[in-house]
């Protein structure tokens, strides 16, 4: 359950989670980009203690020291663990500015194609689709970086590399923005092919970033505190929320106002972040200790790579990669929590999200942007409100049950949405329906998010945790592209039931796979034994009507 290396440490769901780079309507300021990323999220904990001792091994303050909660970004609960204050804030702040980034530039990225290429989809959907395809071709190489490099390097290489990323594409968007009338076409294409490169590798060193920090740090940090865990996972998760809704919507109205001013904005800010982002997680790697310790040593093949790699033809490395994939899904499958894994993977085959194709058919349908934006801040508050109710229901059932009764809630809330939106004779109600049930499904999305997430911290081997996070992701990336799929054979909005119902399809063979989970951990679904015992003073008579009968 806990792995341990010469520091103890816990081993976890990609934010998450969903990229959103789907068929929207560009024009609209509240259509809010959404990914859930990978995910580690819980409660901000920084309670109040000693000074942090540099001769400590540990993070953690005296035993006996007081604490008290106090507030991080997002808002936190009283607790009493001996995690830092000052590192968790540090961890935070990084995590913020690395999510606000991220999640600004991949919507404003198709807010400055839309206005490029006004009319057409076509661009905007080569550059989502070649960018999340890179995703699933090269996560097995980002697994063996993560899993075989130093922390702080793999931390500060993806920091440099997405930041510089971001800072070169947004050049390019302004040449392409201002120079659009006067370039020849050849040269337009070069530069969106030039961009579309930049969007791939800002794509990888997002994911090095989130998996290193959610899937290790955290872990690292928190040690052997479970609760702290949870806690640390769920003020994570409440950041990208955050994120998510108020940095594509700050994007969005930047662009209405100009698209120049966005453009300066969005390379302003990355310049800035990259040097506080670098400065603060280098501190917090030197306040633990323990995040200096190898994790594995590396093995004879993987000191052997970049030699052979220089003198390797591109067919021998395509082969090699391909191999690699095969290698890490082995892992992954071999892996306690591969089941839970697949399942939150699975959810991703969904246009039930208020993305790019929701948003679409639900303007088809009538709505306004207005009421879009509005939509989108219920839904989500209805996520944000899962990553308080999520670590609550764990403490009280434990992670594997509250995933089932949270992955249920979604189920019923899709199917009571979906048969309305099938039955319904007049649209609006139909598309009511669906919005009223896809918001409340949120919170069970958000809250199986965060319990299978714990799941895979506790059951992941310590020196595959790369390997399993980033097939994981792999295959997140693979079903958000049969997501969009769908919406590609199903275009018109008077289509849309079906790319709905494949969702819900979706959902329910998740439900099933991690129903499979449960039972062959547990032995059981339900507790059917326990709902029959009688309460209170009934338990003695019914002992002694026992007794007298036999």
């Amino acid at each position: 359950m806990v792995e341990e290396s010469s520091f103890t440490e816990q081993g976890t769901s990609f934010l998450p989670p969903e990229t959103s780079h789907q068929f929207v309507n560009l024009t609209l300021p509240f259509d809010v980009a959404t990914e859930r990323t990978f995910l580690a999220r819980e409660f901000s904990t920084a309670p109040r203690q000693e000074p942090f001792s540099r001769d400590s091994s540990t993070p953690f303050s005296q035993p006996d020291s007081p604490s008290t909660c106090s507030l991080n970004l997002a808002g936190e609960g009283p607790l009493n663990h001996g995690i830092s204050k000052d590192i968790t804030q540090k961890l935070y702040v990084s995590h913020f500015l690395s999510t606000w980034n991220f999640r600004g530039f991949e919507f404003g990225a198709i807010l400055f194609l839309a206005t490029i290429y006004p009319g057409t989809l076509l661009p905007m959907s080569i550059y989502a689709l070649v960018r999340a395809a890179c995703a699933i071709v090269l996560a097995p190489t980002i697994g063996r970086y993560i899993d075989n490099g130093e922390r702080l390097k793999v931390i500060r290489t993806s920091i440099v590399w997405q930041r510089g990323a971001v800072i070169a594409s947004c050049l390019l968007f302004w040449i392409m923005h201002t120079q659009k009338e006067s370039l020849p076409t050849w040269s337009m294409v070069i530069l969106l092919s030039a961009n579309i490169l930049l969007a791939c590798i800002e794509k990888l060193c997002s994911v090095m970033n989130t998996v290193s920090v959610e899937r290790d740090w955290v872990i690292v940090i928190a040690a052997e505190q479970e609760s702290a865990l949870r806690q640390m996972n769920s003020q994570m998760r409440r950041i990208d929320l955050f994120c998510k809704l108020l940095s594509p919507l700050v994007i969005a109205l930047l662009n209405g106002f100009s698209t120049r001013a966005a453009i300066l904005v969005t390379l302003s800010i990355n310049s800035v972040s990259m040097v506080v982002e670098y400065a603060l997680i280098a501190r917090v790697y030197k306040a633990v200790p323990s995040l200096a310790h190898h994790r594995a040593p590396p093995s004879a093949e993987g000191e052997e790579t970049p030699n052979r790699q220089q003198t390797s033809s591109v067919t021998t490395i395509v082969a090699r990669e391909l191999m690699s994939f095969v290698e890490n899904f082995e892992i992954y499958t071999s892996q306690e929590a591969f089941l839970p894994s697949l399942s939150l993977s699975i959810s991703y085959l969904t246009v039930l999200s208020f993305a790019g194709q929701m948003v679409t058919y639900l303007l088809a349908m009538g709505y306004t942007s207005t009421y879009v934006g509005l939509i989108r801040i219920f839904s989500t508050a209805c996520e944000m409100s899962a990553t308080w109710l999520a670590p609550w229901l764990m403490s009280k059932i434990g992670p594997i049950r509250s995933g089932i009764w949270f992955l249920s809630f979604q189920m019923i809330c899709l199917g009571i949405a979906v048969i309305t939106f099938w039955t319904a004779q007049v649209p609006i109600w139909a598309a009511s329906a669906l919005v009223g049930g896809t918001m409340l499904s949120r919170i069970g999305l958000w809250g199986f998010d965060l319990s299978t997430q714990v799941i895979i911290q506790e059951e992941v081997d310590l020196q595959h945790r790369g390997a399993f996070s980033t097939t994981e992701a792999a295959l997140q990336n693979f079903f958000e592209l049969c997501a969009y799929g769908s919406t590609v054979a199903f275009p018109r909005p008077s289509d849309f039931k079906y790319p709905a119902t494949l969702s819900i399809f979706a959902v329910y063979i998740a439900s099933a796979l991690y129903a499979k989970f449960v039972r062959d951990r547990r032995g059981h679904l339900f507790h059917t034994s326990k709902c029959m015992q009688p309460r209170g003073k009934g338990r003695g008579i019914y002992r002694q009507i026992r007794e007298t009968l036999g």
